[in-house]
């Protein structure tokens, strides 16, 4: 048997990328036009964002609940875990983060979006990235569209723009709502990277990004 320190990442791979990302196919052919909802969903959170009334956090936080428990349930749960048994222990964490949303908004001193720093000009960025930027990378990448990975359906990119809100928000339960999104992007990148897809820095650079961020924040104080 050969010693663990041998194995390399790639060799814990249950699938091949030409299987993961049908799974992205499928799933969005099962799932349309539902996209359209979601996307909608996310231009009306940046722009509650944008507008940063201290009310519409609780709103914001319901939308981003649902959004994660619909992607926990349908994709990971549902298709994922279907091709990576690991997944199964995964999925539940969509739902606690869900949960945690709902709790934060309606928590004395929950959400607010009222600052106006760098970060939360990089959080406006990076929700961008996840809403806009992603379902138009499969063409970049050499894979058809259907492969697209679309905020409020895919995991990824659902993420990505709750770490770009979370980023802009402030209020006592933020702290508690980060490591779920960056634990995901950054099991998501290290698949990616197995899997020899340069893609995988996206998700990454994202999570990275973030943890700068808040660190910059910190000192800043």
């Amino acid at each position: 048997m050969s010693e663990w320190w041998t194995y390399r990442l790639e060799d814990f791979l249950l699938f091949s990328p030409r299987v993961y990302w049908r799974m992205f196919e499928l799933h969005n052919a099962a799932f349309w036009p539902l996209h359209l909802l979601t996307l909608a969903a996310g231009l009306a959170i940046a722009l509650l964002v944008l507008r940063r009334p201290r009310r519409h956090g609780l709103w914001i936080a319901l939308i981003l609940a649902a959004l994660f428990a619909l992607v926990g349930w349908s994709f990971l749960w549902s298709r994922y875990a279907v091709i990576n048994w690991a997944i199964a222990y995964v999925a539940p964490a969509f739902g606690l983060q869900a949960l945690l949303l709902v709790i934060g908004g309606a928590a004395r001193g929950s959400l607010a979006f009222d600052r106006r720093d760098m970060t939360s000009r990089l959080g406006l960025l990076i929700m961008a990235v996840g809403i806009v930027v992603y379902p138009l990378l499969p063409p970049l990448f050499g894979r058809p569209w259907a492969s697209a990975e679309i905020f409020g359906i895919a995991p990824d990119p659902t993420a990505i723009a709750a770490l770009g809100v979370l980023l802009a928000a402030s209020g006592g339960p933020v702290p508690l709502l980060f490591p779920i999104p960056l634990l995901w992007l950054l099991l998501s990148g290290l698949t990616l990277h197995a899997m020899g897809d340069p893609q995988a820095w996206l998700p990454l650079l994202a999570a990275a990004t973030a943890v700068a961020a808040l660190a910059l924040r910190r000192i800043a104080r």
